[in-house]
């Protein structure tokens, strides 16, 4: 075994030891340097001379790991080292060169760090809007593998992909077919994080993973420097108006919990939210009759949809009668945001500051040097 080999097994074996005995699956170990994270905290990242430790925290089953990644730079790999290396723990190859990314939101990422060439392969390509992605795809340089849910294994193997960056999710079972493929799954946990600079700070990760780790750092910089001058000039607004997000879906009303990031940025504009004493960090599943009454008289309405043809308030109106009963609905306060012809999932994501920037404008109407909103409109 080689020097490099023995380093990384020692250095795996005291993560693993450190995860049992601490019960945080994010142990740091001597002889590393761990990495400052301010917000996230699902992540860890320890940085060694050779090689750097990525552990994921399991968000749904506390004090457990859900992922642990050792980055080794590929001039520096060699194809026995996988061999004494635990079952538990995947070796990835950097700079990823030939990526399946299943998501959106990572694919805007990705472009905005101007390594979207390393995406070979992307899901679910008919909701994605970045228009970077669409024009590879139809030079035939990116190719459709399928469902977010279940990608296509034959075009992955196809396409030769080094790895596919896939959202995880509780109780999934695993990833089906793609659990037979030999090469690195990446278990993008972001959404879980309970703040959205927590969420945006995992851009740190992914440019580790693509070589672009400087410019993350830098992007990362940048939005948290803008997400906070934001959240100060909030402050100092003289109205406070209180918001309702999103519509009913079937029979079912999904709202943000108290907890979430959305429900982060809301309170981070200084807004009012009937939610904001939850402690849930996803979504509340509530009824209509529930949101009418605990949110009925929330000064703004904002939510998106997606459509060929821009919302109005008769569109609204004729999806359900009850809106009309809404404050916002009877003021003219209701905006909608496009999720067909806007990159609202693929930028905010890891730009909450633009995000953050939208509930601010609309919200407190007496801050007037922020402009207009990027992403949501008001009904006509």
């Amino acid at each position: 075994m080689n020097n490099l080999k023995i380093i990384i097994c020692t250095a795996v074996a005291l993560i693993l030891l450190c995860s049992c005995n601490a019960g945080s699956g994010t142990a740091a170990f001597s002889g590393g340097d761990t990495v400052r994270l301010k917000y996230a905290e699902l992540l860890t990242i320890v940085r060694h001379d050779s090689f750097t430790v990525v552990t994921i925290s399991d968000p749904w089953n506390k004090g457990k790991t859900l992922h642990t990644y050792v980055l080794v730079d590929e001039k520096r790999f060699t194809d026995g080292m996988a061999a004494h290396i635990p079952a538990t723990v995947t070796i990835v190859r950097t700079p990823l060169r030939r990526a399946v990314v299943t998501t959106s939101v990572h694919c805007g990422l990705m472009v905005e760090l101007e390594k979207g060439e390393a995406i070979k392969g992307v899901c679910d390509l008919r909701y994605i809007n970045q228009p970077w992605i669409k024009r590879q795809y139809a030079n035939g340089k990116i190719a459709d593998c399928g469902n977010s849910t279940a990608p296509t294994l034959e075009k992955i193997i196809e396409i030769n992909a080094d790895a596919v960056l896939i959202s995880p999710f509780q109780n999934s079972g695993g990833y089906g077919r793609l659990d037979e493929w030999g090469s690195p799954i990446i278990e993008m946990a972001d959404y879980m994080e309970t703040s959205a600079l927590g969420r945006a700070e995992w851009m740190k990760f992914y440019g580790m993973l693509f070589g672009a780790e400087r410019q993350a750092d830098s992007m990362f910089e940048a939005v948290e420097k803008n997400y906070n001058r934001l959240k100060e000039t909030a402050k100092k607004s003289h109205t406070r108006k209180s918001v309702i997000l999103d519509k009913v879906e079937g029979s079912v009303w999904y709202v943000p919990g108290g907890h979430s990031t959305i429900g982060g940025i809301i309170a981070d504009a200084n807004a009012g939210y009937a939610f904001s004493s939850d402690k849930s960090s996803g979504s509340l599943q509530l009824t209509f009759e529930t949101v009418l009454a605990k949110a009925g008289c929330s000064d703004v309405w904002m939510y998106r949809y997606d459509g060929i043809q821009p919302a109005t308030y008769a569109s609204l109106l004729a999806e359900n009668k009850g809106y009309s009963e809404f404050k916002a609905f009877k003021e003219k306060a209701v905006y909608g945001c496009n999720t067909t012809s806007t990159t609202f999932y693929e930028d905010t994501p890891f730009r909450p500051d633009l995000l953050l920037r939208d509930f601010i404008i609309i919200t407190h109407p007496d801050i007037t040097s922020l402009g207009r909103p990027k992403y949501f409109e008001p009904l006509k």
